[in-house]
């Protein structure tokens, strides 16, 4: 062999290794846009990504996810969305009404999956539910919708109270749909109820001692991402003032609280994750229809009730799914 071939042959040798590296395909990048702190996530987030490996995307090794958090602070939404829009995800996966809003709002282009727990048609998220239209689909927990049903569940813990307190976050977009359902509902139950307002941390206490002033026999938490990043500090005032309280997601339950009744924010997490695999595989949003919760459970901790000095009926212990000694 000649010594311009033999250089030529080298030269082409070195050159596979770029070439083949460069014809390899870019590892895909979703972005997760929440409005709850990433530790009150914990489960959704491990089923949301037990999904995406079930179909072979396992993040690190064939995926790579961007996560943004805006613990519970609506006004940090906006730039997290803009920043997630910039780094071109292939998905953007929202959790809460204002992150899916803050989404839709940042891009027309990126397809969004969605995790909400207002009515995605009457937030402006789809068209329908069968045809979302746009650029996004996903899934409602019915998290709003449900406020009825917890209102009823806290009457049936404390029959004897005749007024009720409900504690709203104003600022966040299903606000004024919350408090209409409670004031129905509290009509129906023949119940005075007595709405208080939180949206930031100094909020709570002064909720709290309005609770307090209006004799309210017991409180229901609304469902609400800032509530749920500040669960300790609501289980502190509860307990202070001796107010028995339901909530949204069975971790508050878990963790302290009296009771929680909604639906599975890991199951929801999970239907979502299956949505994205099928969108890195070349599914169109379009064809994705939105999807309803249809998996709610109920829980009361026995413990926090002792603390209180509350007896639960043994007919509700018999409904719940699960008691917490």
């Amino acid at each position: 062999m000649k010594r311009r071939e033999f250089i030529t042959l080298l030269g082409g040798a070195a050159a596979w290794p770029l070439a083949a590296r460069a014809q390899q395909p870019l590892m895909p990048r979703i972005g997760i846009l929440s409005n709850p702190p990433r530790n009150a996530l914990t489960d959704a987030l491990a089923a949301f990504k037990s999904a995406l490996s079930d179909a072979g995307y396992v993040e690190g090794s064939s995926l790579s996810i961007e996560y943004r958090f805006a613990d519970g602070q609506i006004d940090r939404l906006p730039a997290l969305a803009a920043d997630l829009v910039n780094r071109n995800v292939a998905v953007l996966i929202t959790i809460a009404n204002a992150a899916a809003l803050a989404a839709k709002a940042a891009t027309t282009a990126i397809p969004i999956l969605f995790i909400v727990g207002g009515d995605p048609v009457k937030l402006g998220l789809v068209e329908s539910l069968n045809r979302p239209g746009g650029n996004a689909t996903g899934m409602t927990l019915f998290s709003s919708q449900l406020e009825a049903k917890r209102l009823g569940l806290l009457h049936e813990l404390v029959p004897r109270a005749t007024k009720l307190a409900v504690m709203i976050n104003p600022d966040q977009p299903n606000a004024p749909d919350q408090e209409r359902k409670v004031t129905d509902a509290a009509t129906r139950l023949g119940v005075q109820a007595r709405i208080v307002y939180a949206s930031s941390e100094p909020n709570l206490d002064p909720a709290f001692a309005a609770c307090v002033q209006a004799h309210a026999g017991g409180l229901l938490v609304t469902a609400d991402p800032f509530f749920h990043s500040k669960q300790q500090q609501i289980f502190a005032l509860a307990a202070r003032d001796a107010l028995p309280a339901i909530y949204e997601f069975r971790d508050y339950a878990e963790s302290g609280g009296l009771a929680s009744y909604g639906t599975s924010l890991a199951h929801g997490l999970r239907q979502v994750g299956e949505y994205a695999a099928k969108i890195l595989a070349g599914a169109k949003v379009a064809d994705l229809p939105a999807l309803q919760s249809t998996k709610f459970e109920f829980v009361i901790n026995l413990k926090t009730a002792k603390a209180l000095g509350l007896e639960i009926p043994p007919m509700l212990l018999a409904r719940a799914d699960e008691v917490i000694e």
